[in-house]
């Protein structure tokens, strides 16, 4: 039996849209929150522990401010090549803008594919071949699924890929192609990246968008993270775990006014809702955005 995560696009030190202007904000917290993030996935692939991670594309969010998000990320890849986890990843859209990226000097437990041709890396010690390859520039049009190696007999075969498939909301259509692309591959595990929205597309065989690690925004909703893969002696999935990573909660608290008459008791019911999304983020910092619904004598003064 092995395991390994799933996790994709940390987007590291990309700020969180629209909060730090808030009288009050946390800054702190608010700008480190997808270092955390990260530093928990870590941690779960420390503590579970894992046999090796992927990553499926965007680490970075464009060129770096300065060197610290690329000595920070190194500092990370470490700590797991010290109790031995290799991890394997690939260029998003979002890496490709990054030019400095490319002169980081990586340690050698991390493996990054190629971003001119798909290869297979087969890992060290495990009846498991990666195949991936990263994008040469921030827009792909071309199905770069096509080009990906047949299945290896034998083996454990995962396809590591930064793709919108045939289009999700919100994201640019990069990389397309369709589940049955994915399929014909006979691959058993596909990791995908690039989709924030955590989903599920089929479980035969797996093709899984972990999501992003950390909610940038008002439009990322709900807990963000990854999946821990467990993989039998017979080389069959036994489960694909969901592990939450987020350390800043964004959430749309909806509050139905329909028949409430006076401020006092909407202001009521906006309580009661926050302190619902408070208790639901489990000590997260939660940043919320109250939406209020139904017909209410109220909605002039409100």
């Amino acid at each position: 039996m092995f395991r390994f995560i799933h996790a994709a696009d940390p987007h590291l030190d990309s700020p969180l849209k629209g909060l730090e202007l808030h009288p009050g904000a946390p800054v702190d917290v608010l700008r480190g929150a997808t270092r955390r993030a990260f530093e928990n996935l870590v941690q779960l692939a420390v503590d579970e522990p894992v046999d090796f991670v992927v990553i499926a594309g965007d680490l970075y969010d464009g060129d770096w401010r300065d060197y610290s998000t690329g000595l920070f990320f190194r500092s990370q890849m470490v700590r797991l090549g010290a109790v031995n986890i290799p991890v394997y990843l690939i260029a998003g859209n979002h890496d490709a803008a990054s030019v400095i990226s490319r002169k980081l000097s990586l340690p050698d437990n991390v493996h990054v594919f190629s971003t001119r041709t798909a290869e297979s890396f087969k890992v060290p010690g495990l009846p498991v071949v990666i195949h991936g390859r990263g994008f040469p520039s921030r827009a792909v049009p071309e199905n770069l699924a096509n080009d990906y190696p047949p299945v290896i007999p034998g083996m454990f075969n995962v396809g590591l890929l930064h793709t919108s498939l045939m289009g999700r909301p919100g994201h640019d259509t990069y990389a397309p192609c369709s589940e049955q692309d994915l399929r014909s591959k006979g691959y058993a595990y596909w990791a995908l990246g690039h989709v924030h929205e955590p989903e599920v597309i089929s479980q035969d065989p797996w093709i899984v968008f972990a999501g992003n690690c950390q909610g940038r925004h008002a439009r990322e909703t709900g807990p963000r993270g990854c999946r821990l893969v467990t993989v039998s002696e017979t080389l069959t999935i036994e489960s694909v775990e969901w592990h939450t990573l987020d350390v800043v909660r964004w959430q749309d608290v909806r509050v139905n006014l329909e028949g409430v008459e006076t401020e006092t008791k909407a202001i009521q019911c906006i309580r009661s809702a926050l302190a619902d999304a408070v208790k639901e983020a489990e000590g997260r910092l939660l940043a919320s955005r109250v939406t209020l619904t139904g017909p209410s004598i109220l909605h002039g003064s409100l």
